[in-house]
Formats: C-alpha cells, structure tokens, sequence
C-alpha cells in the first residue's frame, strides 16, 4: 500500500480533485488509482491569503514498488497495516472480571473482555448517560446538584459532557482499534483521520449507549447506581469487592480480578484505597479558569477571511514563564459552552463541552496552571485532593452560593478590579455567573502566572487577551491528583486489583483512558 503524503486540497474541494492530485504525484491517470484512503486531514493556515486542507491519503494498486522508485522523494511510502491484535486468553478463573466504571477506560477495558470470551460485572456508581443527561440539565437549571448523576459520574465518565475530543499525544497501536471500536458505534468516520478529532457531547452520548448495547449483548452484567465500597483481601490477594446498591443495600460479590477504572473525582473511593493500604502517590494536574471568546473573533484570528467557509478554529496555546511556572490551553471547546461540572456540595467546577456541530456562538478553554505535589501542604496521599477543595469551596462562596460561578471580563482581572458586568462577550456558564474579582478563588501564585501569560498568548493567537474575554472560576479537574501504583503487569501490589484509566493516573482523555483499559484487559485475560 502507497502512503501520498501533503497533498494541498483548496477549501470546497472534492474527493476527484483530491484523487487527481493523488495520481499526479504517482505519474498516474486518476482512473488507474484504486480505493483511496484518507489518512489524515489538516488545515493549512499560515498564510491567511492560501487557507487550504492538506491531505496524506493510502491507496493500494499493482506496480507499487515501481510507482515508488519513479515517485518525489519524500512525498510517496511503502507503508504496511499492521491490525491490533488482542491475545490469546489464559485466564482460568471461574469468577468473571469485575470493572468499576463506565468512562472511557472501564467500557474499553469491559469491551475487549467481552469481545474475547470474558463478560464482567460492571458496577457504575452513576445512572445511566440518559437519566443522566436529565439530571445534569435539572442541576444547570436549578442549582441543586445529584451527587450520585452529575458531570463526573455515571455512564459515559467526564467524557461524555465534554467536546469528545479523540486528539492524544501517545502512539499506540491500540489507538486505531479504540478508534474503530467508536465509528462502529456510531462516531463519525472523519474521526479517524482528522487532525484534531472530535465526536461532540450529542454523538458521544449515543455512542456510549451502542457500546452499553454491545456489552448486554456479549453477557455482561452492568449494574447502575452500584458503588464500591469497600475491598476484601485473603492473602495479599483480592477476594472480593464490598458494594453499596442504589437503595443503600450493601453486599459482597466474590472478585480476584478488579479492574479500577474510578475517574479523577472518585474522592471517596481514593480515601477507601488508602484505609486499606493500597499503594498510591500524590501527582500533579494543573488549576485555573475557563476562557470565552467569541467564535467569530477567533476563526477570523485563525484564518482570515476564509473563516467563514471552514469549521470552527481550535487552538492549543502553551508558554513558559521566568519563574517557572507553565500555562496552557486545555480541552478547547470550539462553538461550545462552559458547564458546571461539580460533584459534592459546597463546590464550584467548571469545565467545557460542544456539540458535534460547534454552532454556538463562544469559544472556550481551559486556561490552566500546573501545580504539582510541593504546592499541596501536609504530607497525606490525597494533599491534592484537599487543594482542589479548598479552591472549589472559594468559588462557590465568591459565586454567592447555587452553584452560580465567579466570573471577570480579562481587562479587568489583568487590571486587578472586579467586573461589574459582561462586555461583547456574554457567558454560558448556568446556573449562572456572579461578576466579581476572580482572585479569592486562585492560588496567588495560579492568579500571577495566569495574568502574565496573557499578553504573551495573545502575541500567539491576536485577540486571546481581548478585554472582553469572560474567564470563569474555577477549574481543578483537568486530572487527577494521585496515581494508584501498579506494577509492569499492570496490578497493584494487592494482587487481583488492576487500577486503570485517568482516575488511577495512567491517561489525560477519551483515546489515551481507553488504550490503557484496553492494555489492562489484556492484562486481566492472560494473567
């Protein structure tokens, strides 16, 4: 098979036009091409008067290795597929696996079991995505929170109120098996191939339910509104799992292989792990705020006038400051919104989410400091945990309570006052926003390092540090703030216990949790 590398393609251009570029850098007529692939799609914007889509297309014809020798160096590879794999299952145990959580690594982790003969019991402490999705719009409507279904538990993980991004920065060869795995699902192809893929909130939701669908129908027992309670050891090895039921019923269910997939805001269950001696460490994650934008002024920025004629303008934007400290940009949502992402009482959090399209009328995204285990006082395992405390409790109470959100126009915050109300930019927070001075609520040393950053992002990205940029507080889940050890055979040193996912410290989003769920199935079947 031909890989054909940077291919320009001008915006409204087709598959023919495409396919004649392809044929034209082999020395070829278009008709002599067979089926052509689309590997990967970019947008080309560095000249804001040549704003074009590069293509990097496979194809498979007869004569490859001399079409190769005659092609421009450089442009044209021989490249050869490889498909994952799972491997051969030893497993011998009678008891079937048991998965804790429904995010991206325990549904990937359950999946690839199920696929291969080894149906699990899959205990979700949260309802399922679409009593779900009722009630986190009941608590951006009114305020009053579920615990129990929110943003941050129950089918689908974080993951599923977020702008489903697919973008990761490892290289795996599982990564095209996860991708696979969601398209038949019901995620669009172009995920597949784009440079920065997306699914959307709205798809991701359906695609959650088609993956559930797949597990019912492979055996697997998945039991909603079931939480972990509570571990049972015999000999340094896993026995079994104490369980609390959704009517508060309690009950033991026999396991020697647990797969831990809890999420980064399982606070309870890392406290659990601790009282039961289960190694863990403190790691770091990073806090700040999210940052609307108009999406119009940023695609304008982006692209020139060719905006109006592409998708909606992503951005990843990063700077190091003197002191060392790091900001950066994170989990964009282009054409989307900030939400109220909090799961305990007495605590603000925000975080963002789009739909498939992106057609709302703000761009936002993370605009976040890394903080790391010298900046948590005291010694505990979970110091990290009482950080991102501390600061959600100051945005609630500087919100005024309800959950409503601190919110500042940039010129403001840059000019230490507090905001009196929106500019050009109206927030999409609910249940709503509380115009104040975003520094009760920060980190000192968070609130310096943000406000230095934006004069120098916006020399990146003209119009990031707009005055009437709406930043609103607080953001402290970008991951989580311990990391369960495990070993090279991916167990904790209580053995039978698998922890997995972005809750256990092994991934940052949907393709990277679900890769390590997927190494960890492979675990759990060969062990």
């Amino acid at each position: 098979m031909l890989r054909i590398g940077n291919l320009p393609l001008p915006v409204g251009g087709g598959m023919e036009q495409l396919r004649g570029r392809a044929a034209r850098v082999l020395g070829v007529r278009p008709g002599a091409l067979g089926e052509l692939e689309i590997v990967r799609q970019s947008i080309d914007a560095r000249n804001k008067r040549d704003v074009h889509y590069v293509y990097t297309v496979e194809v498979s014809m007869p004569g490859e290795a001399a079409l190769l020798r005659t092609a421009p160096r450089g442009r044209v590879t021989l490249v050869e597929r490889t498909p994952y794999a799972f491997p051969a299952v030893t497993r011998r145990s009678a008891l079937p696996p048991v998965v804790v959580g429904m995010g991206p690594a325990g549904l990937f982790a359950a999946l690839f079991l199920a696929r291969n003969g080894l149906p699990c019991v899959i205990l979700e402490r949260g309802r399922d995505i679409d009593r779900r999705t009722l009630d986190v719009g009941d608590f951006w409507s009114t305020g009053v929170l579920d615990e129990a279904s929110n943003v941050q538990f129950g089918e689908g993980g974080a993951g599923a109120f977020s702008d489903g991004k697919l973008t990761t920065g490892t290289h795996d060869a599982r990564i095209s098996a996860v991708l696979d795995a969601l398209v038949e699902a019901g995620a669009p192809a172009d995920v597949k191939y784009s440079h920065r893929p997306h699914v959307g909130t709205d798809v991701l939701r359906e695609v959650v339910k088609a993956i559930r669908r797949e597990l019912a129908a492979l055996g697997c027992d998945i039991r909603f509104g079931h939480k972990l309670t509570g571990l049972t050891v015999s000999g340094g090895c896993l026995a079994g799992v104490e369980v609390e039921g959704p009517q508060g019923e309690s009950y033991l269910l026999a396991a020697n292989a647990l797969i831990l997939a809890p999420g980064h805001s399982a606070r309870d269950t890392f406290a659990m792990l601790r009282e039961a001696g289960v190694p863990m460490e403190r790691k770091g994650f990073a806090v700040g705020v999210r940052l609307e934008h108009r999406q119009r002024d940023i695609s304008l920025s982006q692209y020139g006038p060719a905006w109006t004629q592409l998708p909606p303008s992503d951005y990843k934007l990063a700077c190091h400051l003197p002191g060392g400290r790091s900001v950066f940009t994170f989990c964009v949502c282009p054409g989307g919104q900030v939400v109220a992402a909090s799961s305990r009482q007495g605590g603000v959090v925000t975080n963002g989410m789009s739909h498939r399209a992106r057609d709302g009328e703000n761009i936002n995204g993370g605009l976040l400091v890394g903080v790391g285990p010298e900046d948590f006082p005291g010694e505990d395992v979970l110091a990290g945990v009482r950080f991102q405390e501390q600061w959600e409790a100051a945005a609630f109470r500087l919100g005024g309570g309800n959950f409503r959100a601190p919110a500042q126009r940039v010129e403001d915050f840059l000019r230490g006052r507090p905001s009196e109300g929106p500019g050009a930019v109206a927030p999409t927070y609910r249940p709503g926003v509380a115009w104040t001075d975003l520094s009760p609520c920060l980190p000192g040393y968070v609130g310096e390092a943000l406000a230095q950053s934006l004069p120098l992002l916006d020399r990146k990205l003209h119009g990031f540090a707009s005055p009437d940029g709406v930043l609103t507080g607080v953001e402290t889940r970008s991951s989580s703030p311990v990391r369960i050890l495990r070993d090279a055979g991916f167990q904790s040193a209580l053995r039978g216990l698998y922890p997995c996912g972005e809750g256990a410290g092994y991934a940052g989003g949907i393709v990277s949790a679900a890769v390590d769920g997927i190494r960890v199935a492979e675990a759990v079947a060969t062990q």
